[in-house]
C-alpha cells in the first residue's frame, strides 16, 4: 500500500515533485538529505548487525529533529546503537552515565567563582554538544530527569538566571532499562513526551549473532566508524525533511490516529499536540529515509508505534508493550484514506 494520496504514480528520488506534478521543493535539497540518510543507514548498520528497520526508526527521529528513547534488557546494543549514530554524525559527543546520585548541574553545567578575576564563571555541561547519550536515564533521579525538559524541548538551558542556547542540531539519546529493574525511576509523562520516538533493539538473529561473534559488527567495530555527515549537513537534511510533500488526505489521517487516540476506550490520556507534529515529521524522514520526496499512510504507519506508543497512558496502567498494542489498535480501526 504505497500510495501518495496525490494523484498515484511514481515519482523518481530527489525530482522534488509530487505524484501529481506539483513542485513540492528543492530537488537538490532534498537529494542532499536522501543521500545523508542513505549514508547513515550505511555506517550504523554496519556495526548494528541484523537491527535494519530499528536503525531505521532511530534514524527517522534524528531527521525529524526530535529526540530518541531506547529502552530494552542491558546487554542488546542500546549504548552501542547510540555511539554508532554520535560517531557517524560527527560534531560533539558528550556521554552521561546516569545514577541515582547525579545531579541537575552535573548535565546543564554551574557557575563556578574565579577569584583572582573577581567573577563567577559558566562552565557548561554535557548537555552542551550536537549529540548526547543519557545512559541509563531512568536511574537518574526524578529531580535530575527534570533537568532534561528545557534542554529536549526549547534546545536551552537556564542557570543563574541566563537562558543559554545548546548546539544547533541537538539530538539526545536516551537508553533506559525496562521500568521495575532494580534501581529505575520511572519517566513521568512531560518527558517520555519529548521523545520523538521510543524503540525496543531485542534480540538479534542468529546470521547477525554469529556476524558479531566473527567480528563482522558490534562493540569491536565501534572504532572503524566514520562521520558521514557534519552538524551543518544533519541540519540542512532536518530541514529538507520538513519539506517533504504531505497531501491534505494525509494530513488529515494523522488528525484522525491522533483523534481517536484521545477518545479510545482503553486510552486513559490521548497524544499531545506535540506528539500530533512529532508523528508527521517522523513519516516525512521516514520518506526521505526510502528516498522519495512525498509522504504516504505507509510512512505514518511505520512510525506510528514508536512515535505514539510511549506517550499512549492505558486505563489501568501498563508498560511499553501496551502502548504499541493500542497504536496498533488504533491503525487497525481507523480508515486509510484512497489515493
Amino acid at each position: 500500500m504505497d500510495r501518495s494520496l496525490a494523484g498515484g504514480g511514481s515519482v523518481a528520488a530527489g525530482s522534488g515533485r509530487d505524484p501529481a506534478g506539483a513542485a513540492t521543493t528543492d530537488g537538490a535539497a532534498i537529494d542532499a538529505a536522501i543521500a545523508t540518510a542513505q549514508a547513515l543507514q550505511a555506517a550504523v548498520s554496519s556495526i548494528v548487525r541484523g537491527k535494519d528497520g530499528e536503525v531505521r526508526m532511530a534514524l527517522a527521529a534524528l531527521l525529524s529533529g526530535g529526540h530518541l528513547l531506547v529502552e530494552d534488557i542491558p546487554g542488546t546494543g542500546k549504548t552501542l546503537l547510540a555511539k554508532t549514530l554520535a560517531a557517524a554524525l560527527g560534531g560533539r559527543f558528550r556521554r552521561v552515565q546516569c545514577t541515582p546520585d547525579l545531579l541537575p548541574a552535573d548535565i546543564t553545567g554551574t557557575s563556578v567563582y574565579r577569584p583572582g578575576r573577581d567573577e563567577w564563571e559558566f562552565r557548561p555541561g554535557p548537555v552542551f554538544a550536537n549529540v548526547v547519550l543519557l545512559d541509563e536515564v531512568n536511574r537518574a533521579s526524578p529531580r535530575t530527569q527534570s533537568a532534561l525538559l528545557e534542554p529536549m524541548e526549547e534546545h536551552q538551558v537556564s542557570v543563574d538566571g541566563e537562558a543559554r542556547p545548546l548546539p544547533d542540531p541537538f539530538f539526545c539519546i536516551a537508553t533506559q532499562n525496562p521500568v521495575g529493574q532494580s534501581g529505575t525511576f520511572p519517566l513521568p509523562e512531560s518527558q517520555l513526551d519529548r521523545f520523538a520516538m521510543a524503540i525496543s533493539l531485542g534480540w538479534p538473529d542468529r546470521t547477525a549473532e554469529r556476524d558479531i561473534l566473527q567480528g563482522h559488527g558490534g562493540v569491536d567495530r565501534l572504532d572503524d566508524v566514520v562521520a558521514v555527515t557534519s552538524p551543518d549537513g544533519l541540519r540542512a537534511a532536518v530541514a529538507a525533511v520538513r519539506t517533504v510533500h504531505v497531501a491534505p488526505m494525509l494530513l488529515e489521517y494523522v488528525l484522525d490516529l491522533v483523534t481517536a487516540s484521545r477518545a479510545h476506550p482503553d486510552v486513559l490520556t490521548g497524544v499531545s499536540p506535540r506528539a500530533t507534529l512529532g508523528l508527521l515529521h517522523a513519516a516525512q524522514a521516514h520518506a526521505i529515509l526510502l528516498a522519495r520526496p512525498f509522504a504516504t499512510p505507509d510512512d505514518v504507519q511505520a512510525v506510528a508505534i514508536g512515535a505514539l506508543g510511549h506517550r499512549l497512558l492505558a486505563v489501568g496502567g501498563g508498560d511499553a508493550a501496551s502502548g504499541a498494542r493500542l497504536v496498533a489498535s488504533l491503525l487497525r480501526e481507523v480508515a486509510v484514506p484512497d489515493p
